[in-house]
C-alpha cells in the first residue's frame, strides 16, 4: 500500500496512490498508452479493483452504475483520442442523470500534434455537458485531482480529468492528499414562499406528499412520513424514487403516468400536491393533468430546479428532511387538524390494488407473454436487489413488475432516451450490489447494441447478474411507428441467433423461454444460477403494446 511519507515516484504512480488516498477502491476502465501504467499500479500497489470493460462507452456507465447505487463518485479510465470519443453518449447520460463521476482520460503529448489520436478533447467533452479539468502539470496532479472529484460530488455530474500522455513518465512528490469538501448545513429560511407553503397545506382538504430523488434518502423518507401522517395524506414518489415508501400502508406508489389504477384515482381526488426533490416533469404531471386544478408546494435543495419544469403555488428552497419537520412544528403551533384524506377504506385501496390479477395476452406461437414472464421471474429472484432498466417497447411492463426496494436500489437508464445503456450500468451496479442480485430488463435490440460485448465481463467478475431479454426480434418503437402508418415494418425486424447458447459460449448461462411452459425452467434457472445468467424471453411484436408514456 502507499505510504505516509513524502517520496517521489513517477505521475502514473502518484495518481493510482491519490485515488486510495481519495477513497477510491473501485475503477472501470479500458488500457491504453496514456493510461495502462496507471491502472496497473492501482491494482497493484494500492490493492484497487479494476474492472476491464470492453468498450469505453460501457466503461463510463459502469462507473455512472455504481455511482447510482453506492452514492460515492464513479471512476472510470479510458486513454485518448477514440478512447475518449468513444465515451460520448455515456457522458451525456451522467450529464442528464446528474451522477457525480470522474473520468481520467488520457490527452496525446503536446509536443506530437501529427498523433494519429489526437482529437480536440476538450471541446468534445464540453459539447456533452460535462465538466472539463486540465492537468496542468506532473507537479499540480494532486491539485487538479482534487478539484475534479470535487466537482464531480458538488455539481453532481460527471467530470473529465484530462491527463497529457507525456507527464506520465515524469517525477513528483508524493504525499498523502484528503478531499474535504464543503460543510453540508440543511436549511429551512423563513420566508413568504414558507408561510405559503404552510398556509396551502392547512386549507387542504386532499393532499398528497411526493419524494422524488432528491428526496431519496433515508433522513428525508422518515421526515416526509411524519409529515405525511401529520396531514392525513398518503404518499407517492417519481420513478427515479421509486421503492422509497415500500411498506407504507398509505404507499400510493409511483405519481404519473405508471400510476396503477387506485393511484389515479387517488390523484384525481387530491387538492394539493407537495413535492420534495422532485423536478415536476411532464411524466411526473401526467402532462400536466395530475397537477391541474390543484395547489402545488415544491421543495428543493437546489434553487435551479424549483419551478423548473412549470409553476407553482409555493416553491420553497430548502433542504427536504428539515422542511418537512418545519411544516409539521408551524401546523402544530397553528393547532391545525389533520386533513382526514387517509382513511380505511383508501388504505384497503392501496392493499387491493398492489395484487392486480393479470390474463396474459394471446401470443403467436413459440412466443410467450412478457407481463406473464416478467411476473413469474420477479418471484423467484429476493426481493432485496437491485433492478437496471434499458429503454425500448417493453419497459413499461419491466417498470410494472420488476419492483426495487428503494431508490439506491434502482438504476434508471434512459435519460437520454437511448437504448443500450443498461448493461454497463448494470455491471457497475452489480460491482456495488455486494450479496444481492442484480437484474437487468432489457430488449434485443438494446442487448445487441451495448449488451453483448460486455456480457463477457459480467463473466470474468463473476457478478450475480439476471439479464432478461425482451425479445421481440427487432426495434420495437420503429416496428410500431411504420404500422401506425399502415407501412411495411420489415425493416424493424431483425433475426438475431439465439441468445441464450450465445451466453453460455461467452461463460455465462442462458435459458430460453418460448411459451409458459418454459417459465419453470427460467425459475429454476434464476433459483440455481451460479453467476451471471441471461433469460431470452421470445416475444411476439404484434402482441406487445406501443410506448405510452
Amino acid at each position: 500500500m502507499h505510504e505516509m511519507r513524502s517520496t517521489t515516484v513517477t505521475v502514473w504512480a502518484a495518481t493510482a496512490r491519490y485515488l486510495a488516498d481519495l477513497g477510491v477502491d473501485t475503477m472501470f476502465g479500458l488500457i491504453g498508452d496514456a493510461n495502462l501504467f496507471m491502472a496497473d499500479s492501482f491494482v497493484r500497489d494500492c490493492g484497487g479493483h479494476y474492472v476491464s470493460a470492453s468498450h469505453e462507452c460501457g466503461a463510463v456507465l459502469m462507473a455512472l452504475g455504481y455511482a447510482q447505487v453506492t452514492g460515492k463518485v464513479g471512476v472510470a479510465t479510458v486513454t485518448h483520442g477514440p478512447g475518449l470519443t468513444n465515451t460520448i453518449t455515456a457522458l451525456v447520460e451522467g450529464v442528464k442523470a446528474n451522477t457525480p463521476m470522474v473520468l481520467l482520460a488520457g490527452d496525446t503529448p503536446v509536443t506530437d500534434k501529427d498523433n494519429f489520436q489526437n482529437v480536440p478533447q476538450r471541446e468534445h467533452v464540453l459539447a456533452t455537458g460535462a465538466g472539463f479539468e486540465q492537468q496542468r502539470s506532473p507537479q499540480t496532479l494532486a491539485e487538479d485531482m482534487i478539484v475534479a472529484f470535487r466537482r464531480a460530488q458538488i455539481e453532481r455530474r460527471p467530470i473529465v480529468l484530462n491527463m497529457p500522455a507525456d507527464f506520465q513518465w515524469q517525477e513528483v512528490e508524493y504525499r498523502r492528499i484528503s478531499l474535504h469538501l464543503p460543510e453540508y448545513r440543511g436549511v429551512v429560511p423563513e420566508s413568504e414562499d414558507l408561510d405559503n407553503a404552510v398556509g396551502i397545506i392547512a386549507s387542504a382538504r386532499a393532499p398528497i406528499v411526493l419524494a422524488g430523488r432528491g428526496a431519496g434518502d433515508e433522513r428525508s423518507r422518515a421526515a416526509l412520513i411524519r409529515l405525511a401522517e401529520r396531514i392525513g395524506a398518503p404518499l407517492a414518489t417519481t420513478l427515479k424514487a421509486r421503492g422509497l415508501f415500500r411498506g407504507e400502508p398509505f404507499n400510493l406508489g409511483v405519481f404519473g403516468t405508471l400510476a396503477t389504477d387506485v393511484a389515479a384515482e387517488t390523484i384525481g381526488k387530491a387538492d394539493c400536491i407537495i413535492a420534495f426533490g422532485a423536478g415536476l416533469n411532464k411524466y411526473t404531471a401526467a402532462h400536466g393533468a395530475y397537477l391541474e386544478g390543484k395547489r402545488v408546494i415544491q421543495v428543493n435543495l437546489e434553487r435551479g430546479e424549483v419551478a423548473r419544469n412549470r409553476d407553482v403555488d409555493a416553491a420553497v428552497v430548502g433542504d427536504p428532511a428539515l422542511t418537512a419537520d418545519r411544516f409539521v412544528e408551524l401546523l402544530d403551533l397553528a393547532e391545525i387538524p389533520a386533513s382526514g384524506f387517509r382513511s380505511d377504506d383508501l388504505r384497503e385501496k392501496i392493499a387491493e390494488g398492489r395484487i392486480q390479477p393479470y390474463l396474459s395476452k394471446e401470443n403467436a406461437p413459440g412466443t410467450v407473454d412478457v407481463r406473464t414472464a416478467l411476473l413469474r421471474i420477479a418471484e423467484a429472484i429476493p426481493e432485496d436487489r437491485v433492478v437496471v432498466q434499458d429503454g425500448g417497447r417493453f419497459m413499461v411492463e419491466g417498470w410494472k413488475t420488476m419492483h426495487a426496494p428503494g431508490p439506491r436500489s434502482y438504476v434508471h437508464t434512459v435519460n437520454s432516451a437511448c437504448i443500450g445503456l443498461g448493461m454497463g450500468q448494470a455491471i457497475g451496479a452489480a460491482v456495488a450490489a455486494k450479496g444481492r442480485p442484480t437484474v437487468l430488463v432489457v430488449g434485443d435490440g438494446g442487448f445487441m447494441n451495448g449488451g453483448l460485448v460486455d456480457f463477457v465481463t459480467a463473466v470474468r467478475e463473476k457478478l450475480d447478474l439476471i439479464v432478461i431479454v425482451c425479445n421481440d426480434n427487432g426495434y420495437g418503437a420503429e416496428y410500431v411507428q411504420f404500422r401506425r402508418k399502415q407501412m411495411d415494418p420489415s425493416l424493424s425486424l431483425l433475426h438475431w441467433p439465439d441468445l441464450a447458447p450465445v451466453a453460455v459460449a461467452l461463460g455465462g448461462q442462458g435459458v430460453t423461454v418460448r411459451g409458459e411452459g418454459d417459465l419453470d425452467q427460467a425459475v429454476e434457472a434464476v433459483r440455481s444460477r451460479r453467476g451471471p445468467l441471461l433469460i431470452d424471453l421470445k416475444l411476439d411484436p404484434e402482441s406487445l403494446s406501443a410506448i405510452t408514456l
